[in-house]
């Protein structure tokens, strides 16, 4: 079978640009698909750091007047991606992360910017870059969104197309008065285009018109179709659930492996499991507990929001800590969270450490060395802060929502019977169930031939991309046979 060609389209790329677990699924994902005949190439806006990641360059496509100044279509290659990069200094080069300025409001320009990335997007994917015509165009979250629109208002014949959900709590919503600024049409603004709400509504047109519609977890693709948790977009799910699937997210196993990782103290497998203690009192010696082996560690990594749940930890820590337990948190967000996190472990100094500035080899210490990882997301796609967790024997605390729920199974009486437990997991998501669930796991951990037990049958899961490409590549393999089977005329849908 010939290869087949996709044109990714994204915000932000690991190891170039992160804000997030996107980023990290677009850098892994080509590398998984290339070994299934699966040629992807990465569009991704010309930030600084993208700019300066490139390793090689060749200007493809030049605009002298594009969203409002000089532009040009660099293509290239930068830590290891084979890339396309929008170079628009006027939209992009700018300090911040990709959404926000250092002070964390939201540019101005939002919906101008990541329209420009969906503008391109839809250009090459209909042949405007010599050599590389796309089979699938395959858009990622709200900020590619309008891709799939102006492919389909186009008269021009188009690829297939895909759009992957990361979160549907971020939809991309601007005013309507925008609309000519971007370059859709009139009669793109209604219920069965891109109106949502009576904005413009980026996420909501590529659901609309992708061919087939991804999230990361099956149970979050049957979460978000029901009233509250679709967030308003449910009733447009539901009416297209019969191209809706969710696909396990996976984590490049290379990058984190316990056996490898240059970031942690010391080494160690399933069958080296005793030496993860040296990575425990590294960790506390790091961040000032209390260095004390007995001490049931837990560890947090996740921005802080309501999302995660950070609150109803905070709740529980009185209790919590009345016990022998101590508690390492690596996130920032929410300014209230931060805090309040940062005051507990002032008050709580042998106990609590909290680092709010993103630290990759502390993150890889904390997975290394904690005894268990503590998710209490009130909803969460998939997750993969609990795949690194499994990979690492730190046993996930997890909520039975979404991806955890698919992910992590639960250290019950059956489960543990039959030799299958990983984690544990409670709901419903509350600071009660949550204290619950800490305490259930701090028991089992005072069982250390059980404990030992769950940690490495966390170990021998598959965490990888493996076979969760292998869905990627049946899901563009069915698009290709599909519009291989259509008329070659402009849109008609």
């Amino acid at each position: 079978m010939s290869a087949i060609r996709v044109l990714s389209v994204a915000s932000e790329v690991y190891p170039i640009i992160k804000t997030g677990g996107l980023a990290d699924v677009v850098g892994a994902l080509p590398s998984a698909l290339k070994t299934e005949g699966i040629e992807t190439r990465t569009l991704i806006p010309g930030y600084p750091a993208v700019i300066g990641s490139l390793r090689w360059a060749e200007e493809v496509l030049v605009l002298p007047q594009f969203q409002g100044g000089p532009t040009r279509l660099l293509s290239g290659a930068g830590a290891g991606i084979d890339l396309f990069v929008l170079d628009a200094p006027h939209l992009f080069d700018r300090p911040g992360n990709p959404y926000s300025s250092p002070d964390g409001a939201d540019w101005p320009d939002n919906a101008i910017r990541f329209a420009a990335l969906g503008r391109i997007a839809a250009d090459i994917g209909q042949g405007s870059i010599p050599g590389f015509a796309p089979d699938i165009v395959h858009a990622h979250d709200w900020q590619a969104g309008l891709t799939h629109a102006y492919l389909h208002y186009s008269d021009r014949p188009r690829p297939g197309t895909a759009m992957t959900v990361h979160n549907l709590a971020f939809q991309g919503q601007f005013p309507p008065e925008l609309l000519a600024t971007i370059g859709l049409p009139p009669q793109s603004f209604n219920m069965d285009g891109v109106e949502y709400y009576g904005s413009i509504g980026f996420l909501k047109a590529g659901l609309r018109f992708a061919d087939r519609i991804t999230t990361v977890s099956p149970t979050y693709a049957l979460e978000i179709q029901r009233p509250g948790e679709g967030m308003g977009l449910d009733g447009l799910l539901r009416g297209r659930s019969d191209v809706l699937s969710g696909i396990l997210n996976g984590i490049d196993t290379s990058v984190w492996n316990p056996a490898t990782d240059p970031h942690i103290a010391s080494p160690f497998d399933t069958n080296r499991l005793q030496n993860r203690a040296l990575n425990k009192s590294a960790l506390q010696q790091r961040l000032g507990l209390r260095v004390a082996p007995e001490a049931f560690l837990l560890g947090v990594i996740s921005r802080m929001s309501w999302q995660k749940g950070l609150d109803l930890l905070l709740e529980t820590l009185p209790a919590v800590l009345s016990d022998d337990i101590q508690l390492a948190v690596l996130g920032n967000g929410d300014p209230d969270l931060q805090n309040r996190f940062r005051a507990t472990a002032g008050a709580n100094p042998a106990q609590v450490a909290v680092s709010t500035d993103y630290d990759e080899s502390l993150a890889h210490l904390i997975q290394a060395g904690a005894d268990a990882l503590v998710v209490p997301s009130r909803f969460e796609p998939c997750g993969l802060t609990q795949l690194c967790a499994l990979r690492y024997g730190a046993v996930p605390v997890v909520s039975r929502v979404g991806g955890l729920a698919d992910t992590v199974v639960d250290a019950d009486e059956d489960t543990i019977s039959a030799g299958a437990a990983t984690g544990v997991k409670f709901e419903p998501v509350t600071a009660e169930g949550l204290g619950g669930a800490i305490r259930r796991a701090h028991a089992l951990f005072r069982k250390r031939p059980l404990w030992a037990k769950i940690q490495r049958n966390g170990m021998a899961v598959d965490v990888s991309w493996v076979d969760r490409a292998s869905n990627y590549v049946d899901l563009y393999r069915q698009l290709v046979k599909t519009r291989a089977s259509e008329p070659i005329s402009a849109n008609s849908r």
